[in-house]
């Protein structure tokens, strides 16, 4: 008897432990099964509404530069109104994405965020449609440009970036997340919610093309042979109005000197003019120009200061010549000032500077 009852409390003995082993893993599996379910909740609430979880993942990293402003011209590609903001609020939609419009050889939508109790902010988006993929390892760059319409400024709001964007098979969609607070947005008084219920949304989406043609521009500041110096022989018996230089070369191009002796002009006072002409042979490229920096002088004979002019030009086939008054004839004839000795003139310039203009292809 003794030995029965023994054995029947050592089995309710091991009964009981089962029990409570049991029971303590049971709730550690509960526990742990409710902090995964509720770390995966959390994690799905972070990153948007559970009825979107099953849509195509896209990229949500916006621009690192947004420039904002407002602008009176309307959305150039495509623009959403809405006549019943808070209606769709309320009732959680949560997204609106626009049919497909065509830009540059792809179909796009226009995806606008109106918030909801999980986001509580208003975003804008672009997605490439899948009607017209993108081919793997291929790139679409495109500006884009948002706007949101303020009756109160009577303008759209707009928000862009200073890069292009990066579109690819694996980053279809890319825009601005967080523009605006529902708040914010919402408050009439801000003026982006209008005539009871009403706002608009828009976009323009600009495929930027390659360049086909270009122009490479230098300037050259050393030359073998800078200077051009012009002597005139009996220069008191020099009565016409002007008088052209021999044709010489600086920079590989050909020029010549143009020099009015007795006065150019009807200028009150009276005064030798120096012109610098390109030759009229020399060929130039369609619109092309070439920058000059340049000196003349009317050179004193008696090492004394010379007459100069020292300025900047920019010939073209529709402007070859250009010049400069340089000293006053009664200052020129006086013979104790020193720029004509024994009936002589001495001229010169020297050319500083010059542009030459590639164009490509050629």
């Amino acid at each position: 008897m003794t030995t029965y009852y023994t054995n029947t409390i050592y089995v309710a003995y091991l009964l009981f432990c089962l029990f409570i082993t049991s029971s303590t893993s049971t709730r550690s599996f509960i526990q742990q099964f409710t902090d995964d379910f509720n770390t995966t909740l959390q994690q799905e609430v972070e990153a948007g509404p559970i009825q979107n979880l099953n849509h195509e993942i896209y990229s949500r990293v916006s621009a690192l530069n947004p420039v904002r402003g407002f602008r009176d011209s309307r959305p150039s590609s495509y623009s959403i109104q809405m006549d019943s903001y808070n209606t769709l609020f309320k009732h959680n939609a949560a997204t609106y994405e626009s049919r497909p419009f065509a830009v540059g050889g792809y179909n796009w939508k226009l995806i606008v965020n109106i918030g909801n109790l999980w986001d509580m902010y208003v975003s804008v988006y672009v997605v490439i449609d899948s009607s017209t993929p993108i081919a793997p390892q291929q790139e679409v760059h495109a500006d884009l440009r948002f706007y949101i319409y303020n009756k109160n400024e009577r303008k759209y709001f707009t928000i862009q970036d200073t890069d292009v964007w990066k579109f690819s098979a694996s980053r279809t969609k890319w825009g601005f997340p967080q523009v605006f607070s529902v708040d914010t947005f919402k408050d009439t008084k801000n003026g982006y919610v209008y005539d009871g219920d009403k706002c608009e949304f828009g976009v323009d989406v600009i495929i930027p093309s390659v360049f086909q043609k270009s122009e490479v521009v230098s300037i050259t500041e050393s030359f073998s042979n800078p200077k051009f110096t012009w002597g005139i022989q009996r220069i008191s018996m020099q009565l016409k109005d002007s008088y052209p230089s021999d044709k010489f070369s600086i920079g590989g191009r050909d020029w010549s000197l143009l020099v009015y002796p007795n006065g150019y002009g009807s200028t009150p006072i009276q005064t030798l003019t120096l012109f610098l002409i390109l030759n009229w042979n020399e060929k130039f490229s369609p619109f092309e120009k070439v920058f000059v920096e340049v000196i003349l002088r009317v050179v004193n004979q008696r090492q004394l200061k010379d007459s100069t002019s020292q300025f900047c030009f920019w010939y073209s086939r529709v402007a070859t010549m250009t010049g400069s008054y340089m000293i006053s004839l009664s200052d020129l004839r006086d013979p104790s000032k020193g720029f004509i000795v024994n009936d002589f003139l001495k001229l010169e310039v020297e050319i500083l500077a010059m542009s030459s203009t590639k164009f490509l292809p050629n």
